[in-house]
């Protein structure tokens, strides 16, 4: 399964922050907001990413993440001029997806969670159709919304409505097999001038092919898109990484517990970045992998 992480727009809700850098490398306390769903897709076991951004933006990217050697992994790069839609991304892409199946992730959500991993592999097991999470929030009509019948099966799909039928928001991570390519060059532009995920995703559904996984209560969503809901992911992962002594989305330690680096390049890119708390962490991993290799635990 290929992966594509969209971190493009304008990011206007974030101005003037967003004037001179893209939202996406904007730190989420401690590291790129990108690192967060870079690692989502990485707990799926996807490593063929693309990364489509502005063209003023692509070469921040590149020089941030590299060609994805660092991390056992291989990135590409790819340009969106104009916000056209999530759906985009898959024209965008098309040359990229090829005739694999893919998962697209916007580069500002967050996602945390006791099982992710496995709510993940239940999506990439899917070899036909698409697989969208749901969340329940307080402001559905801020969202992408999807109603449910009796049996879990989705049965609407509505972009941001006035009067919700729900309050299960889509969030912004979907899964999706190769028709996904298809599916989106024959959209057409909504009165917003763009091609709507939801379109896509209803297209899925009216064939019966969508399947819908709802985030229960021990899961966390984060849509950064606005300065307060900066500020409070921050804290949210500050809180979490101070009470655990843990840190969450370090593609290093993900790459490294996933075998998909071995310890003396985990070890090169912990010096990299000895200085910070990031990189005394990364050293913390490592010497606890070496005793627990002579100790044979």
């Amino acid at each position: 399964m290929r992966g594509i992480i969209l971190a493009g727009g304008s990011g206007t809700r974030l101005y003037p922050v967003t004037t001179v850098v893209s939202k996406q490398l904007l730190p989420i306390f401690d590291k790129p907001m990108i690192y967060y769903p870079l690692t989502t897709l990485m707990h799926a076991g996807i490593r063929d990413i693309l990364i489509i951004s502005t063209p003023a933006d692509q070469s921040l990217f590149e020089r941030l993440l590299g060609d994805g050697e660092d991390f056992g992994m291989r990135f590409s790069y790819a340009q969106q001029d104009q916000p056209r839609g999530l759906a985009d991304a898959f024209i965008v892409g098309a040359d990229f997806v090829g005739k694999e199946r893919v998962a697209l992730v916007l580069g500002d959500n967050i996602f945390y969670g006791h099982g992710l991993t496995d709510l993940l592999a239940r999506a990439t097991a899917r070899s036909k159709g698409a697989t969208v999470f749901g969340y329940v929030v307080n402001s559905p009509e801020q969202y992408g919304v999807v109603e449910l019948d009796e049996k879990r099966r989705a049965i609407s799909i509505q972009e941001k409505p006035k009067k919700p039928k729900s309050n299960i928001a889509v969030t912004g991570l979907y899964f999706y097999d190769n028709d996904v390519v298809k599916i989106a060059a024959a959209l057409k532009p909504s009165r917003r001038g763009e091609l709507e995920i939801t379109d896509v995703n209803r297209s899925y559904m009216e064939r019966g092919k969508l399947t819908v996984e709802v985030m229960d209560r021990g899961f966390a969503w984060l849509d950064t898109g606005t300065h307060e809901s900066l500020v409070e992911a921050s804290h949210f992962v500050r809180v979490l990484e101070q009470r655990q002594g843990l840190r969450i989305a370090c593609p290093e330690e993900i790459a490294l517990r996933l075998v998909y680096i071995d310890l003396d390049q985990f070890h090169k890119l912990a010096l990299r970045c000895a200085k910070s708390s990031y990189g005394q962490y990364l050293l913390g991993i490592h010497r606890s992998f070496i005793h627990d290799r002579r100790t044979g635990s």
